[in-house]
């Protein structure tokens, strides 16, 4: 029987008199797939039209004119993408509408800032960063594409669980090797790859995804249903602390040893959340606050790097903190920058986004506030907030306990994510070394969040997949 069909009670067939009411039905789910993809290729052409018209506005309020050539190159990741779709089409049909098009966007306004960032400092060709970053968007899609062409059911990794957890590790631990790790602006998060670089932690954030997701489907009844109340609420038995207590001390490792903050608390807060989700215990959530809150605190008082971020974010317009090594001058700078930018921004191109340190990578968000204003950048959030709510979506509607997990757990990846960097370069919490998905330069970074497209993509076919019933009194 096709899924989603809807029959009279009484009805087991199209041998009974529901026949017609079968038929309809089956109509109805067989019209489903080609309006979601029909939904999705109108919402990529907008997507590409916003990323083409960012790159000619750049070009036209730096110079004047606008060249034909790059324009050519950015329309080139236009095929590449209504590949994708195609390829959805074919082996997802059933995938969620609104993934591939909104990461587009956000990559097309990423790469247009990119760009007109280059146009001021008068790098071009294949020397700038915006052409690079079109290479590596190619080079995303591509891995996209293969991952949903290659994981046609996702129930397959959970049986390599414990092999993601080694090669996540094995990642965590690359930048530490003498001879290819690489230390970038006081962090050791980099490997050396001939004549290119790679951050490898940012895939070992799926892999970490995925090892979650396996391990706490076979051992959630024993951490949620085991231990003592405190004041109402439960707290787990000693004996099952071990994975929260090695996942802090893999946490305050990287904090220690990779001098990053920011990653230290992606992967330990990704833990944290799919244990509750698992679990639904506010118990572990108290517990791995109280731990990450005490380790940085202790981190600050005798890590000299970590309590310089500190004192930059408690007082930043310090004019000893200011003008010192490694102090507040670049987050002093980006608040500037966005309070230039106003309600409504100073133009596409017409602002001085340049005056901010790392302004392509760590500080894009500041640049794009300066250019498009509050209001830019709150649709820029809102289309971060739609793409997390579709992945939280796609886990709470999945049949199976491992898909369900894992969609979330990638899903708040990517709102984690969002909101160190842009809580950083807001002076919300403490400034760190992430990267704001899909948007800022760096290619390790644009890999990794195309991968975790393509994996809810992958997820969310299957849920729509899922045989139900329905039967209608």
């Amino acid at each position: 029987m096709p899924p989603n069909v809807s029959l009279p009670a009484g009805r087991t067939g199209p041998n009974d008199t529901g026949a017609g009411t079968l038929t309809s039905s089956i109509r109805i789910r067989l019209r489903t797939p080609a309006r979601l993809r029909n939904l999705e290729l109108f919402l990529l052409v907008l997507a590409g039209a916003l990323g083409l018209g960012a790159m000619a506005l750049g070009q036209l309020g730096m110079t004047g004119e606008t060249d034909a050539g790059i324009l050519w190159s950015f329309a080139i990741l236009g095929v590449f993408v209504l590949a994708f779709h195609v390829v959805l089409r074919v082996v997802a049909p059933n995938a969620d509408p609104f993934i591939l098009p909104i990461v587009s966007t956000l990559n097309g306004i990423g790469i247009g800032m990119i760009y007109r960032l280059d146009l001021y400092s008068g790098t071009t060709g294949w020397a700038s960063d915006g052409v690079r970053q079109i290479v590596w968007t190619a080079i995303a899609i591509a891995a996209a594409i293969a991952v949903v062409i290659a994981f046609r059911n996702h129930r397959v990794l959970q049986r390599y669980r414990y092999i993601a957890m080694f090669i996540g590790i094995v990642l965590l631990l690359l930048p530490l090797l003498p001879g290819i790790g690489r230390e970038v602006n006081g962090a050791r998060v980099w490997i050396n790859i001939g004549v290119a670089s790679f951050q490898p932690g940012e895939l070992a954030k799926i892999a970490l995804a995925v090892f979650f997701a396996g391990y706490l489907v076979t051992a959630r009844d024993t951490l949620s249903l085991v231990g003592k109340k405190v004041l109402g609420i439960r707290f787990p038995r000693m004996r099952d602390l071990g994975p929260i207590l090695v996942i802090w001390a893999a946490a305050m490792a990287v904090l220690v040893f990779q001098r990053d903050l920011g990653t230290s608390l992606l992967y330990f807060g990704l833990f944290l959340v799919m244990l509750y989700v698992a679990t639904a215990r506010v118990g572990w959530i108290i517990l791995g606050l109280v731990l990450f809150i005490g380790g940085a605190v202790v981190a600050s008082q005798t890590l000299g790097y970590v309590n310089g971020r500190f004192n930059a974010w408690l007082d930043a317009f310090n004019p000893a903190v200011y003008d010192s090594v490694g102090g507040s001058y670049q987050l002093v700078q980006g608040l500037f920058g966005m309070a230039s930018g106003g309600l409504l921004g100073n133009g596409w191109g017409l602002g001085r986004p340049d005056l901010t340190p790392l302004a392509k990578s760590d500080y894009i968000f500041a640049a794009l506030g300066e250019e498009l204003g509050l209001a830019g950048v709150f649709a820029i959030l809102a289309l971060m907030l739609i793409l997390v709510s579709r992945g939280f979506r796609i886990g709470f509607n999945g049949q199976d306990d491992f898909g369900r997990l894992l969609a979330v757990g990638l899903s708040f990846v990517i709102a984690l994510q969002v909101f160190i960097v842009i809580g950083g370069v807001t002076r919300v919490i403490p400034l760190t070394g992430l990267t704001t998905p899909f948007l800022a330069a760096g290619g390790s970074s644009l890999l990794a969040n195309w991968v975790i497209a393509a994996l809810l993509l992958r997820l969310s076919d299957t849920v729509r997949n899922q045989p139900r019933v329905v039967v209608s009194p």
